[in-house]
């Protein structure tokens, strides 16, 4: 009888252990839920766009907010508008962390990775390949003013114009594919080659300001970079003539000059080319996640 009487204590103290438990841990995860939901919510934020390596993003914070992402201190818009460029390579994983008053907001977000092909391009002059000191000290003079110009800040959201493409034509090559040029490895095409006639008129493919326009540069030739605010960036190269001038505004559809050879080419198109400050940006990306606006 007492023997009874012990198991019948002990199963139920087990009994009430187990309910404790679970109690405990129903508790333990209502106030985990409601001190994340505090924190994850202390402001609004928003975040659409494409989130891939080559893409773009488009992001809202309370006005007044500083973003963080990755090496950038993002610039943001009065109303608290910002964009993000995600670089060719992006990681999987990145960090967006946005401070408004004393409140501090971390969003992760995750950037599919893509699949990148290879082209081949031979019977290009091969000092365009291996350039001798001379023409490398051109290329790195070119390299220079490119950078420059995208490294402007631009604080007004010309960008709000939607994009589209700048010329009419099929696409020759896509924006990240590595390239071998003469039987050499080299860098990624970063941009978009549409296959368009010489003298094909070249327009804006979104509203904004003219930042550099450069007759003879050595790999790109002729070339205009557009700057469409907030680190976002247009690029036109191997053009046969410039019909825009540095400081000039200029509205999505104007005639910026028109498609050629020139630079490193093996035949006329025209290479569109985005990015925001030094990351490369895929154009069709762009264009499907921030299509023309209505006017």
């Amino acid at each position: 009888m007492y023997s009874i009487c012990l198991w019948l204590v002990g199963a139920y103290l087990k009994e009430m252990t187990a309910s404790l438990r679970t109690t405990l841990v129903r508790i333990s995860a209502l106030l985990l839920l409601l001190f994340s939901s505090s924190s994850a919510f202390a402001f609004d934020v928003t975040v659409n766009g494409r989130l891939e390596q080559g893409g773009v993003v488009i992001g809202k914070a309370p006005a007044g907010s500083t973003v963080q992402f990755r090496k950038h201190n993002v610039p943001v818009a009065e109303d608290g508008r910002f964009i993000l460029g995600l670089d060719r390579d992006a990681p999987a994983v990145a960090e967006i962390i946005i401070r408004s008053g004393k409140e501090i907001e971390t969003r992760t977000i995750g950037i599919s990775k893509r699949a990148w092909d290879q082209e081949r391009i031979d019977e290009l002059p091969q000092n365009l390949v291996t350039p001798d000191p001379k023409t490398a000290k051109q290329i790195a003079e070119d390299s220079e003013l490119l950078r420059k110009a995208r490294a402007r800040l631009e604080k007004q959201a010309f960008y709000a114009s939607g994009f589209i493409r700048p010329a009419a034509g099929p696409i020759s090559a896509k924006f990240g594919n590595s390239r071998v040029l003469n039987g050499e490895p080299t860098a990624f095409h970063a941009g978009l080659d549409i296959g368009a006639n010489e003298g094909t008129p070249a327009r804006a493919s979104a509203d904004g300001v003219v930042v550099l326009t450069k007759p003879d540069m050595v790999l790109s030739g002729q070339t205009v970079m557009i700057d469409h605010g907030y680190g976002l960036k247009s690029t036109y190269i191997h053009l046969s003539k410039i019909g825009v001038t540095e400081g000039q505004q200029v509205k999505q559809g104007d005639v910026i000059g028109a498609a050629g050879a020139t630079g490193r080419v093996t035949g006329a198109h025209l290479h569109f080319g985005l990015s925001w400050f030094d990351e490369r940006l895929d154009p069709e990306t762009i264009l499907a996640a921030m299509p023309a606006a209505k006017r």
